[in-house]
């Protein structure tokens, strides 16, 4: 097994929302938007790192977050207060009642002077989806052998879809298999396959076969954000074999599913699996109590 470590894309300690948020950024840019309205989990991996681009861009950061607001701020959403983003709370996850607190989250910024640039959750639309066609490519240049199965967290959906239009576009074909870790497969596979569709006709490329959309939703528990025991043991896996932290809301349940395709039999001895780590290590803050047992092994 490879991994590549989009962890290390260095914005904000990292993660895979970098490699959406440099078109998407740059399209705000170029309609000289002065803010920026995006919305997520107070976990967010990526409210964290559009915030953080924000900053390094001269933009405002406005944040719509989703579910219960905590009663500290630590992992994620301690960093969105250290890049001064503008907070919106609102507990619900109805997608209709988040549209219309989306709406009035951008009315604030116009507001407040500013030409806001409006992303949808977790950045997922084809411009930022055409990053991980991108990735694909690289992934392709940087393989010293066949790449036969790469494994990744698929939650909003972009991610998986760049990663299938790559896969099929530059790299002969792979089977990129999306580890769900919010939705049921009958929801995400359309929407994957739909955001597919719409960055290959972006791109002027083929779009992907019907049948290139793999989701497994064994594995994400009673829910987004919920760990599960068998996320939490992939992490301390990981981390004791490879000295690897991955995080309990993507990352974590993503190896969990990988583990369990391998018991399974889903890839074939010889075969090069990629698990593409997606970042959202500083999560792991917030789930301390889910660790702060842990001791040494026995020896």
């Amino acid at each position: 097994m490879l991994i590549k470590r989009d962890d290390q894309t260095g914005l904000a300690t990292g993660g895979n929302k970098a490699r959406k948020l440099e078109y998407l950024m740059a399209e705000a840019l170029g309609r000289e938007c002065t803010a920026v309205v995006t919305v997520g989990g107070p976990q967010s991996n990526h409210c964290r790192m559009t915030a953080a681009a924000c900053r390094r861009l001269g933009l405002e950061p406005y944040l719509l977050l989703t579910g219960p607001q905590p009663a500290e701020a630590e992992g994620n959403l301690l960093f969105d207060r250290l890049f001064g983003a503008h907070l919106r709370f609102v507990d619900t996850t109805d997608e209709a009642a988040i549209a219309v607190e989306l709406a009035c989250l951008e009315e604030d910024a116009r507001a407040a002077g500013h030409r806001p640039y409006v992303i949808p959750l977790g950045g997922s639309t084809a411009l930022g989806a055409a990053g991980y066609v991108e990735a694909m490519r690289e992934l392709e240049r940087q393989a010293t052998c066949r790449v036969d199965h790469v494994v990744v967290a698929s939650g909003s959906g972009g991610t998986q879809a760049g990663l299938v239009v790559g896969a099929g576009a530059w790299f002969g074909g792979p089977r990129v298999h999306g580890v769900s870790v919010s939705r049921p497969r009958e929801v995400l596979v359309p929407l994957v396959a739909r955001l597919a569709d719409e960055t290959a006709r972006l791109l002027g490329v083929d779009p992907p076969a019907a049948d290139a959309v793999v989701v497994h939703d064994c594995y994400f528990g009673p829910g987004y954000g919920v760990m599960t025991e068998d996320c939490r043991e992939a992490i301390r896996l990981v981390a004791r074999t490879e000295g690897l932290l991955l995080d309990p809301v993507y990352t974590g349940k993503a190896m969990a599913g990988l583990v369990d395709l391998v018991r399974k039999g889903v890839f074939e001895r010889g075969q090069t699996v990629v698990f593409w780590h997606t970042g959202g290590v500083p999560a792991l803050q917030a789930y301390r109590k889910w660790f702060a047992g842990d001791t040494a092994p026995p020896t």
